[in-house]
């Protein structure tokens, strides 16, 4: 008997190797973008070089979108700032040597602030790998022990059939808690060469969860619910893993004042009150801090600036979570819960006892007023009229990147970032010329938001080229120039520490002039004019500059 299945067709050997040969003209280059598109990349960043235009040549065949910056670190930090505002990795496209050198302060600052780049270089052909000194062009030694102390991780493709494999584990790297930098090597001729491997599909780099110990949480639970005195420092952490909501809950349920560091800004609310807000930088709320029974912080390693350049020292218990092992318990002993916060902070919330404190709004109050009292002892009205008039001219969920200038400064403390991952500065690393580049990877990561970054002349001398990129993709990004001449608060530090400063004043152009060079809209403002002129430049499509002519100064320290 004949069944209709006998009947069936069966492909031929060779008619089955034609359908799963992949199309002609392939190279590794594809097989790194494939396995983009498969992880779910959409945008990359970079700049092309001789030894990358293989990977660059598949860039430009395929669908994702390519975000050219005029310098590989601006480049950097532009990628940086898009994996702070999407939480997802971000590839970064460097050529081999001095480009793949000149991205290494981008990366050191997505290192301090946990942001998931995924920086992929080209290197010298595989012959030339290992120290062998042949002469290829922008040959280093050893280029990745350049980024082997300041990324994730490093991982090396040597044949094309290692390349899914290896960007998929950089990848699940980058995105593990804590997030960070990854750095991807593939020598030129592998990105050049033609393959036979299939097109990559269905790639998976889950990162794995980092919960807490139960037993490790049961404990600080049951110390939180017991404390008279419990306070609560918020971190990065807290804004990175999405876990805002979660610590506001906590810390209603326990009556616990917060204070959130500069990375923590709009981790909770500002005007809530038990908020401290982010006033670190201050005696007053140092005293406070250490004046607490029981001291939870979450998401920061109470590093140099969360700790008042390290005069904080803690009289009570301490439960510091922190998803960083090498940040647990580096400055202060404590009860270290290795995890996620916002895990952690879901722990904590099943198992801490309601605890009634109708006292701790008033505490707060009167530190906040102590702190007040001693701003107002200082001639420091026009550096906190210009933080209203921007927070004022800001949309309340548009994104703003503060350089390393004075203005920034008052920033980590005194401006109000209104909600969770709107605020940013390279205060984690500490580099120049972090916020105008970053501004333009928001920009790409949230199209049709418009997004400020603040910066002073000498940092903006930095990220000049960058006006060109902003032009070119026609990025919503209002650039608020601090101009005081020079490096204005080296001048400052400097003169503090030496009566007098050295080689903090600089040349710098006509802001203004420049920008219009670039057909980018320009205005000169004064301090009075400020709000209304963000205002305008926000609400207009496109990029913009605003010059503020001014010589701002810092508050006067507190620490010794």
């Amino acid at each position: 008997m004949t069944h209709d299945h006998d009947l069936v067709l069966r492909p031929t050997e060779a008619q089955t190797a034609a359908a799963l040969a992949p199309p002609p003209g392939r190279t590794g280059g594809d097989l790194v973008v494939e396995t983009l598109r498969s992880l779910g990349a959409t945008t990359v960043f970079g700049l092309p070089g001789q030894h990358a235009l293989g990977l660059f040549d598949a860039v430009g065949r395929s669908d994702l979108r390519l975000v050219g910056l005029r310098t590989e670190n601006n480049a950097g930090f532009a990628a940086d700032a898009y994996g702070r505002i999407t939480g997802e990795a971000v590839p970064l496209l460097l050529s081999t040597g001095p480009g793949a050198l000149m991205a290494l302060p981008a990366l050191a600052e997505a290192a301090a602030a946990s942001a998931p780049v995924l920086a992929i270089s080209s290197q010298v052909p595989v012959a030339g790998l290992g120290g062998g000194r042949r002469g290829h062009l922008h040959e280093l030694r050893d280029q990745s022990a350049s980024f082997r102390d300041v990324v994730k991780s490093v991982h090396t493709a040597r044949t094309p059939s290692q390349i899914p494999s290896v960007v998929a584990e950089a990848w699940e790297s980058a995105l593990t808690a804590p997030h960070g930098p990854v750095w991807v090597e593939v020598p030129e001729d592998v990105l050049r060469a033609e393959t036979f491997i299939p097109q990559v599909t269905g790639m998976d780099a889950t990162p794995h969860e980092l919960a807490p110990r139960p037993e490790l949480t049961a404990l600080a639970a049951h110390w939180l619910s017991s404390a008279e005195r419990p306070v609560i420092i918020a971190g990065g952490g807290v804004v990175r893993s999405d876990a805002a909501g979660k610590l506001r809950q906590l810390a209603e349920r326990l009556g616990a004042p917060v204070v959130t560091t500069f990375g923590g800004k709009g981790a909770f609310p500002w005007t809530h009150p038990l908020s401290l807000q982010s006033w670190l930088e201050d005696r007053h709320m140092t005293d406070f801090l250490e004046d607490a029974d029981v001291l939870l912080v979450v998401g920061s390693g109470l590093g140099e600036l969360s700790s008042n350049y390290h005069t904080f020292l803690p009289t009570g218990r301490v439960v510091q979570i922190e998803a960083d092992l090498g940040k647990l318990e580096s400055n202060h002993p404590a009860l270290g819960i290795h995890a996620d916060a916002r895990l952690a902070l879901q722990a904590l919330l099943e198992t801490v006892s309601e605890r009634e404190d109708p006292a701790a709004p008033e505490r707060v109050r009167l530190v906040l007023d102590d702190i007040e009292a001693r701003l107002a002892g200082q001639d420091v009205s026009l550096e906190r009229s210009l933080l209203t008039s921007i927070r004022s001219a800001l949309p309340p969920r548009s994104p703003s990147f503060w350089d390393m200038t004075i203005l920034s400064y008052w920033a980590w403390s005194a401006f109000d970032a209104k909600h969770p991952n709107t605020m940013h500065s390279a205060q984690g690393a500490g580099g120049l010329g972090y916020a105008f580049p970053a501004a333009l990877g928001a920009c790409v990561a949230e199209p049709g938001t418009p997004v400020l970054a603040v910066s002073g002349d000498g940092g903006a001398m930095y990220s000049i080229a960058e006006l060109a990129t902003a032009r070119q993709h026609d990025l919503d990004v209002t650039w608020l120039i601090v101009d005081d001449g020079g490096y204005g608060i080296l001048r400052e530090y400097m003169t503090q520490s030496f009566g007098s400063a050295t080689a903090t004043e600089l040349t710098r152009p006509d802001f203004a002039a420049l920008a219009a060079s670039f057909d980018v809209p320009a205005t000169t403002t004064t301090p009075e004019s400020l709000a209304a002129d963000l205002k305008k430049a926000l609400a207009t499509p496109g990029p913009s500059v605003v010059v503020l002519p001014a010589l701002l100064k810092m508050f006067a320290p507190t620490h010794p």
